[in-house]
């Protein structure tokens, strides 16, 4: 093969047709070496010097290199812990860039750059070839990027409705889904599940992880896996494991299927650790490229990582070169496949700087003034586990955030606490107090009660107490603050009041959820009563535990699919829910966007607002356009009945109720205003004003 000194830019295996420019960056080492394997990735065939190096980029060029072609690097420095660097040429790498992996990591100790077991720890020098037992990149031909043409559903953020889903525990027991698709990316967007998205009237999917991941070795010990998929070693990489296709072209193929269907896909993502673990963890990619580089460091010992994700190490976005390979990989998944947005885990990380979280960090700035990702949709997982990690309202306009205090809030209200009205009603009117500045506007606010991590919904009110025993670690892990209520008995209950409060409590979280402004999500499953047993923490659980379970699909104490569509579309009739202003009060000439009433149907007072254990809030939704209703919505969290008044106003006459959380049947004669009606105990209750 001929050899060149190829180019610097465009990172990573370039095919032109003619041959494969290589290009990786270290601004540390001293040599790196091409390493080109045969078709299995067992035989090393060949190792390359690269021969250029430029602005810390080492490049070359191989005519005859074709798509196909296996590949690692070599990066020889110095081992030099106590000073950062770990460099290590006997440890094959992974490209950082690669675009497609070949094979699986197969755990031994010859993955680690320092001897295991030795006192020395890391400072130990380990001189076995890991080569065998490591997945190879493979250079692709990326021209067929250009040959399709998908055209996302830009859906407004006011409309949109957010359903998180794992590729395989959406699908993996799903009845209707054929069995050959169950558990990949081809069963997302097979028609059963696309009907399935329809009914309840989600508009948008975000996935779990799907960037190529490797199992901690202690999980495979366990029998366990990285099932969630934060534990990321590839970040242009769609993970094999949910197809036995060309993994990115499955991926964009269903992409592109829902969004035929009007259905948008956003990518969870975890750029702020990687697979790598700490000083003791092994060494596959970043570390043995240039650790010094790619991680933060701890200033006065950087054998050791500064730590704000509690995965071991954390990535250092304030390096050029390291947020240039993250800028570069999110606008990769826009461009190549077309999704339509991304959640941020911990995405503090992303934005810390020498002195920590920095609002105007390079990574926001390069966001914000790039034109492939200006126009999609940015969510932030707004904290980490650092110092002044928690920053909740403090991301910039573009982006919207996870709203853990809407969950503890809803959480708690339901859980029968009282004194919470004030709370309550700034989470139901989207957590002004948290996102009203900088030209933010409600949809800042990502609301949900559930998510992948923690309790099921149905598990919210099955279970007082986790149950992690599965997880091989004596049940300490997950959080123990979950806010929940095994209403009276712990786990599964033949008791039928058992039952009927569970499946009220439910309904009403979920009626919260479409009813408040902001941007609601949904967890998978929570609308046929899916379970994990009381798992709190189901992130290495690749079983019945981790899966949704399909089994509630038709029984009445689980089966809420036709109850969220109905809520859904409430929301979407109902245009002041989803509101791009903030919501005033009375107004100096009588108008009002919001208006909060006691039970008798007055305007509240500051008394009213501190009532003590109170646990009844009624408010009006002044109507968004000409043309359409006011909203009036009655919460009652007490375990007892209590008498309301509907609102009256000159020009609405009477109300007719659009929701009762404690009754489907449908309601034909309304109520005049002025009347009186019964709240039940714990119900949520809607109603849209009319003229006559």
């Amino acid at each position: 093969m001929r050899l060149s000194a190829g180019a610097p830019f465009r990172l990573g295996a370039s095919w032109d047709g003619r041959g494969t420019n290589f290009a990786l960056f270290s601004a540390n080492a001293e040599k790196v070496e091409l390493c080109l394997f045969d078709t299995q990735g067992r035989r090393e065939l060949e190792r390359i010097t690269l021969p250029e190096k430029t602005e810390d980029v080492w490049h070359g060029y191989l005519n005859d290199i074709s798509p196909g072609q296996l590949y690692g690097y070599r990066v020889h420095g110095p081992y030099e812990p106590e000073r950062g660097h770990r460099f290590n040429a006997h440890k094959l790498l992974l490209d950082p860039y690669a675009k497609r992996l070949f094979g699986r990591l197969v755990w031994s100790d010859a993955h680690f750059a320092y001897r295991p077991g030795s006192p020395r720890e890391d400072l130990s020098f380990d001189r076995r070839d890991n080569a065998r037992g490591m997945p190879k990149a493979v250079v692709v031909d990326e021209t067929f990027h250009l040959g399709r043409h998908d055209t996302r559903p830009r859906i407004p953020w006011e409309d949109t409705i957010i359903y998180e889903a794992h590729v395989k525990g959406l699908t993996q027991t799903h009845p209707d889904v054929p069995p050959h698709l169950r558990g990949s990316y081809s069963a997302l967007s097979s028609q059963p599940m696309i009907d399935h998205f329809k009914r309840l009237g989600v508009t948008t999917i975000e996935l779990l992880p799907i960037h190529g991941l490797v199992d901690d070795r202690t999980l495979v010990e366990k029998k366990l896996t990285n099932y969630w998929g934060y534990n990321t070693l590839s970040f242009f990489a769609a993970e094999h494991r949910y197809t036995q296709d060309h993994p990115l072209e499955a991926f964009r193929t269903t992409v592109a299927r829902l969004h035929d269907a009007g259905i948008e896909v956003i990518l969870d993502v975890v750029y702020n650790h990687t697979a790598e673990g700490n000083q003791l963890g092994p060494t596959l990619s970043f570390r043995g490229i240039d650790n010094a580089s790619y991680y933060w460091l701890k200033p006065d010992n950087p054998r050791f990582y500064d730590d704000f994700t509690g995965c071991g190490s954390s990535v250092n976005l304030t390096h050029p070169r390291v947020l240039q390979m993250v800028m570069d990989s999110l606008r990769y998944w826009v461009e190549t496949c077309h999704v339509d947005g991304f959640r941020f885990d911990l995405a503090t990380t992303l934005a810390r700087g020498p002195r920590g979280y920095d609002r105007n960090a390079g990574f926001f700035t390069a966001i914000r003034q790039d034109p492939v990702l200006a126009s999609v949709k940015m969510i932030a997982e707004p904290w980490d586990l650092g110092m002044g990690g928690y920053q909740v309202g403090a991301f910039p306009s573009q982006w919207s955030e996870w709203n853990d205090r809407y969950r503890s809030a809803m959480r708690r209200y339901w859980g029968g606490e009282g004194s919470l009205t004030g709370e309550i009603s700034r989470r139901m009117t989207g957590s002004s107090d948290l996102f009203n500045h900088d030209g933010r506007r409600p949809r800042a606010s990502i609301n949900h009660v559930t998510v992948h991590d923690g309790f099921t919904l149905a598990d919210l009110y099955s279970y007082s107490v986790k149950h992690n025993k599965a997880n091989g670690e004596d049940n300490r892990d997950g959080s123990n603050d979950n806010l929940s209520n095994n209403c009276g008995h712990e786990g599964p209950s033949p008791d039928p009041a058992v039952r009927a409060l569970r499946l009220q409590l439910r309904k009403n979280q979920l009626a919260c959820l479409m009813l408040a402004q902001g941007v609601p999500l949904l967890l998978a499953g929570d609308e046929v009563g899916n379970s994990q047993h009381g798992n709190n923490n189901a992130y290495c659980q690749d079983n019945e535990i981790g899966w949704v379970g399909w089994d509630g699909l038709g029984r009445p104490d689980d089966d809420l699919i036709e109850f969220v569509g109905r809520l859904t579309t409430l929301r979407m009739n109902f245009p002041q829910i989803r509101s791009t202003q903030w919501l005033d009060g009375r107004r100096a000439d009588g108008s009002y966007g919001v208006l909060w009433l006691t039970p008798t149907a007055d305007e509240m007072t500051q008394q009213d607002w501190a009532f003590p254990d109170g646990r009844f809030l009624a408010y009006v939704l002044s109507p968004a356009e000409r043309g359409y209703a006011p909203l009036f919505v009655v919460l009652n969290s007490a375990p007892a009945a209590i008498t309301f008044k509907f609102p009256k106003t000159p020009e609405w006459k009477v109300w007719r109720q659009v929701l009762n959380t404690t009754d489907d049947r449908p309601v034909i004669d309304p109520w005049p205003a002025g009347g009186e009606m019964i709240a039940p105990p714990r119900s949520v209750l809607a109603f849209a004003g009319s003229a006559a």
